[in-house]
Order: structure tokens, then sequence, then C-alpha cells
């Protein structure tokens, strides 16, 4: 197997032009994506993206059609070099969303398995699983059978066997979708607070955009097979480079409009939108790739809308509250702008109430010309 000592930790997982076809259709069309070592990458996109594709390639259990797979100095898979690294050799650990524990063992008993395999002295074993059940929090759990834990507390003894090896690369499938909304956004903290702690650079599939942004370094949005975005979470949700992007991380405001005056080396615009056959200009950023003259969407995210009962400032635009509903800390409101809807997120002084008439205000830093 070809080792190449001149990768960098800032590259320790490189995947280049990955395809993988599935009949006539390709699930994943040639992506290409590099992360540094110890960092936490979620792929985030709907069911037939290609992200669990791109996992299973990760780990093995898909054979690649086209590209490479490599990881630290070891190449996984290159099928023009006709190199593919069978899956036990990788040194993956996988978290599943099923748990994927085995029934008839103790929670010692299933987390010490990888290392028994390894064939790893038994002072060490119980060393390291006692480590491992005090860093997931199943300490008081070793001696219990898994099917009398909890489902969260199944998952962290899928998590604590996925890391008590020490692979080189943990890869996560929907690990939470199982898990009631509580114990799912607990899970989301704990997680991530294990990978911080012990360090193994690891990719993590979901759908849902929440945990992408609470726990990821970097987000790769995915969709029919290609890469849209791949960056911060904060990156990603304030700075989308398109309208797909904008839409499924979080809630946005989208208009479609026109590039009226670009400032290129500013990075700020006029934005002319047509609602109702009324035109209005709107200051905003300029989002890459767009210039003067190009038709583009406005994204706009809800909490950077202020609705006002008295305008005070440029180019407030005119509407009536079609609900407001009371969520606690904030008030979800929708505004009709003539055919357009608006989000606005409020705060609960206001008592806005419906069919009040408002003015809504915008902050031109605060909003984003995006790519159709």
């Amino acid at each position: 197997m070809p080792i190449d000592n001149t990768q960098s930790d800032e590259n320790y997982l490189e995947v280049k032009d990955l395809i993988k076809w599935f009949g006539d259709d390709p699930a994943v069309d040639g992506i290409s994506f590099k992360i540094a070592k110890g960092d936490f990458l979620t792929l985030l996109g709907p069911s037939g993206c290609g992200k669990t594709t791109t996992l299973m390639s990760i780990a093995g259990l898909h054979s690649i059609d086209g590209g490479s797979i490599r990881v630290g100095d070891a190449m996984f898979t290159d099928p023009e070099s006709g190199i593919f690294m069978a899956p036990e050799n990788r040194d993956i650990g996988m978290v599943f969303q099923s748990y994927a524990i085995w029934p008839h063992m103790s929670v010692t008993k299933n987390v010490a398995y990888p290392l028994e395999i390894q064939k790893i002295p038994k002072d060490e074993i119980n060393d390291r699983v006692a480590d491992v059940l005090e860093l997931v929090g199943l300490t008081d759990m070793a001696d219990k059978m898994a099917t009398q834990l909890s489902g969260g507390q199944q998952q962290r003894a899928a998590l604590a066997r996925a890391i008590v090896a020490k692979p080189r690369l943990l890869l996560f499938d929907e690990p939470l979708s199982n898990l009631d909304l509580k114990l799912r956004e607990q899970m989301r903290v704990e997680l991530k607070r294990i990978q911080n702690e012990v360090g193994i650079t690891s990719i993590y599939v979901t759908h849902d955009q929440a945990e992408a942004l609470v726990m990821s370094d970097d987000i790769i949005v995915m969709s029919k097979g290609h890469i849209e975005q791949m960056g911060s979470p904060v990156d990603i949700y304030s700075k989308p480079v398109n309208s797909y992007v904008s839409n499924f991380i979080g809630v946005a405001n989208l208009l479609e409009g026109n590039v009226k005056k670009a400032n290129t080396s500013g990075g700020e615009a006029d934005v002319e939108v047509n609602v109702a056959g009324e035109p209005i200009t709107l200051k905003c950023q300029l989002g890459a790739g767009l210039k003067q003259g190009d038709d583009t969407v406005l994204s706009v995210r809800p909490e950077n809308v202020h609705a006002v009962r008295e305008p005070d400032g440029a180019a407030p635009v005119p509407g009536e509250v079609t609900s407001a509903i009371f969520l606690g800390n904030y008030v979800d409101c929708r505004v009709a702008w003539g055919d357009f809807e608006w989000k606005v997120i409020a705060h609960p002084r206001m008592g806005l109430k419906e069919g009040e008439k408002v003015y809504l205000q915008f902050e031109s830093e605060h909003m984003l010309a995006v790519q159709p």
C-alpha cells in the first residue's frame, strides 16, 4: 500500500472526485473535500442526497466507481490504482442509528469486544473499558445487560464501544434519530463533548440542521449527489451560497429579485424585488458570483426582520400580521406584504396580534443576495 508522508494533519481525511453509481443514477457525483485531524464534520442533506453513501464509502461498506479516499498515510480506496482496503482493516469506529449492541452481553462485554478481538491484555482491557464508561457516563451500568438500558444509554454504550479501540476515524450514521426530542438535544451536546475529549476525527451524517449547527466544526450541505457548500456552522447559516442552502439551514425569507447596483469590492448591493406589482429596492450584502444585472434571491433570516408599529428608517415595508404564535421567549409571526408572507421573530413584549398593521424594517448587513 502506498505511503505518502507529505500529508499534513490539516488534510487528514481527503475524499477526491468520489463517484458511486446505483443502477443508472449516480448517488454521489464527483465530490471532493478535506478535513483536519481531530475535526468534527457533518454531512447534511435530505434523504437521497448522497450523504450516507459517502459515509459508507469511507467505511468500505460500499465500493466506489471513481475517485479516491485517503485517511492519514493510508489510501483506503482508489479504483484506478486497484486499491481497496477491507473495512476491517481501516481502523474505523461506527455508531449507527439502531445502536447495534449485542443484547446477550453486558455493557462491559459489549464495550470490551473490539479489544478482545485485537487480543489486548486483559488488564489493559479492564482499564480502557473503565475509562471509556466513565467518559460516557455509564460506570454505574457496567454490569447491566444491554436490554436493561434506555435508548439513550444504549447509544452511549455504542459510542463507548466505537471509541474504546482508539480508531483513526469515527463515523456516525444518524445516531440520534431514534431518541425523543429532549434526549436528542442532550445527546448532541454530550457527543460533541466526548469527541472533543478523545480527539478522534469524526464524520456525522444527519438530515437535522439543528444537530449540524450544534455539533460541527464544519458542515457539508449536499443535494442530489453534489456538495452545495462546505464551511463552518456560522458561515453556512449566515453566508449561504444559494437559495437551497439558505432554505435548508434554518428558516429564511426568500424573495426573487434583480441586482440593480453592485459594489463588488465592498460586497454591497441594491436589489429590486417586486411584490404585487410594487417594486422596492432593498440594500443588502452581495453573495459570491453575483454582479449587476443578475437575477438573484434575497435571503433574510426571520430574526433579522424587525416589525414596528411606527416606521423609523429608510424604505419601511408595510404589512399585516396574519398569525402570531407565542413560543415562550419569542413570538413566531407571519406578516403579509402583497402576495408574499414574511416570517418574523418578534419579542413577546410587543404583543403583536393577528390582523394588526405593522411596518417591517431591515438592516442591510443582515440581508444577503444569493444565487437562485
